[in-house]
């Protein structure tokens, strides 16, 4: 009996879902066929990688080395595909694009508009989550290329910065936290910085900024939107980075909130690209990056 890809993908959907009906329910097939194949790549396999249980499933240990390996395997037949397609026109068909959350609403309304008339024919979808569960999906062939803050660290992935997005502080326009003079970023009081919840990216990038802190006095918003920090600023609830990127897409409230700019060298992230190595749409991901650099946020009007 030999192994088949699909056998591959429902084991892939049921270790995602770790249920066998709601892996069926992503696979789009019933639940006895997704289990029967399962069954099947077991005996071709010849041992178990499934524990199946009333309440769900759990992969064994040997289940979770075939599903990694797996994962390569439907990522390059993925890319065979890709190839087929781009061997006519790379510019036509699907690309699936990944995108972080603090970068996502704020440049895809002018990078859409611009690659539909770049490339009429692409059908382009988004994809928005963190870092690590985007560079997860660009590894196994879910997705073609990400936007991202760079660097993303892993070899397998071509990289290229687009734009440079610089930090300014916010600052409640009136009241004691509206006083400080913060030069520099590592000059921010600990107990006044807040930040977006664990996992974002963003919230690493604005602590590196912010040089050694004392972790047991940020305060703990434990929210996932700018938008959200930019509101607490202004209530006075304390003081933030905000991305220019952010900045520049998004209404201010002159009134309630102020900006500045730190001085040089400013704090900055890095936007940028990636994508696999093995991609055949290679070419038209540096296309995309070029007309994505052409986006950098204008500054005028941000900060002192």
């Amino acid at each position: 009996m030999r192994i088949t890809l699909r056998q591959l993908r429902y084991l892939d959907a049921l270790a995602a879902e770790g249920h066998f009906g709601r892996a069926a329910d992503r696979a789009a097939v019933s639940q006895p066929a997704l289990s029967a194949q399962i069954r099947e790549l077991e005996e071709a396999l010849g041992c178990q990688l499934v524990e199946r249980a009333a309440t769900g499933a759990r992969l064994t240990p040997a289940g979770h080395q075939v599903v990694e390996r797996g994962r390569r395997i439907l990522a390059e037949v993925e890319d065979l595909e890709t190839l087929a397609r781009a061997a006519a026109d790379p510019a036509t068909g699907s690309l699936r694009l990944g995108i972080i959350p603090s970068i996502g609403p704020y440049l895809l309304p002018k990078l859409l508009p611009v690659l539909a008339e770049a490339f009429p024919a692409l059908k382009v979808g988004v994809r928005e989550t963190v870092t690590a569960g985007l560079v997860g999906e660009l590894q196994e062939g879910s997705l073609d290329v990400v936007i991202a803050s760079l660097p993303l660290g892993d070899p397998n992935l071509v990289e290229a910065p687009v734009f440079s997005d610089a930090f300014l502080l916010a600052t409640p326009a009136a009241g004691p936290l509206s006083l400080g003079a913060f030069d520099r970023a590592a000059d921010i009081p600990t107990e006044a910085l807040l930040l977006l919840e664990d996992g974002h990216c963003l919230r690493d990038q604005t602590l590196a900024s912010c040089g050694a802190l004392d972790a047991r006095r940020l305060t703990r918003a434990g929210v996932t939107s700018l938008a959200t920090i930019l509101q607490l600023v202004a209530a006075g609830q304390g003081i933030t980075l905000l991305p220019e990127l952010f900045l520049a897409a998004t209404p201010l409230d002159g009134g309630r909130v102020r900006l500045r700019r730190f001085s040089e060298p400013e704090p900055h992230r890095t936007i940028g690209l990636a994508w696999r190595r093995s991609s055949p749409l290679a070419p038209l991901c540096e296309r995309i990056a070029g007309l994505t650099a052409h986006l950098k946020p204008a500054a005028d009007g941000l900060g002192a």
